[in-house]
């Protein structure tokens, strides 16, 4: 079960799932664009798929899309909770809205499906998570704070569970990609990142896939991936926030 899978990070571990044999259901709003991925994973890789259009902050839609998949007679074995966006600019000047939605998108809603389908998961004593959190969950990030904030819960989450389900078969894993030139971007209104972030800081969007569902696989608690990044993670958690609050403000500032 992979959310916001119309297109980047989501669509690309959806490829990386097929291409391992997994069957794989699909949910996001534009479920054209599903019916589409659904058919070229299932052309390309004899694996059963399909597509569900879902709007997940609204708690009806995710009632309904549990009963999609129970009428569907699946068993999620895997979940990717991947639906989220983000948004730059000071929080005085932002949307109210929009914020609130952000939280929900980002945090409620992968609370709410990884305790619907972990218990399940345990009972068989197989499966995974994996929870899409970003690099900007290491420390709090001024001019995306809410965006920040979200991924930081997500992060944190992902390690207590992965804690709490060790030995069961299940593995609970946190992805904390960096910069990814995606759909995301140009949503986040980050357009000015692509042009003022140097390259060594991008990560192509299928070794993002493949590190994750390979992280995921191994059991692993945390997956940053690209060197930088990881590097990046580390200064982020361990840097007094008295020095890294205005250095990443400085950063954030230019990078968009």
């Amino acid at each position: 079960l992979v959310t916001g899978a119309s297109s980047g990070i989501g669509a690309e571990i959806a490829r990386e799932l097929a291409k391992r044999g997994h069957g794989v259901t699909l949910v996001a709003r534009r479920e054209a664009r599903l019916g589409e991925l659904a058919a070229e994973l299932s052309d390309r890789h004899g694996v059963r798929t399909e597509a569900i259009g879902a709007d997940l902050v609204d708690p009806a839609g995710r009632e309904a899309l549990a009963a999609r998949i129970d009428e569907l007679e699946l068993e999620v074995d895997v979940l990717v909770n991947n639906a989220g966006f983000g948004g730059g600019g000071k929080l005085a000047n932002a949307d109210r809205e929009y914020l609130v939605r952000m939280v929900r998108l980002n945090s409620e809603v992968v609370v709410d499906l990884q305790a619907r389908y972990l218990r399940g998961m345990v009972d068989r004593g197989s499966g995974a998570v994996i929870n899409v959190a970003s690099t900007a969950a290491f420390q709090p990030l001024p001019g995306s704070a809410v965006y920040a904030a979200t991924k930081a819960f997500v992060l944190s989450l992902s390690e207590a569970a992965h804690a709490e389900h060790k030995g069961t078969g299940v593995s609970v894993t946190a992805l904390c990609p960096g910069p990814v030139k995606t759909e995301f971007v140009q949503a986040a209104g980050l357009d000015g990142a692509s042009e003022n972030l140097p390259g060594m800081f991008w990560t192509p969007v299928e070794t993002v896939a493949r590190e994750a569902v390979d992280g995921a696989a191994s059991g692993k608690r945390v997956v940053v991936p690209g060197l930088m990044n990881r590097a990046g993670a580390i200064t982020g958690q361990h840097a007094p926030r008295a020095v890294a609050l205005p250095l990443v403000k400085r950063i954030w500032r230019r990078a968009t």
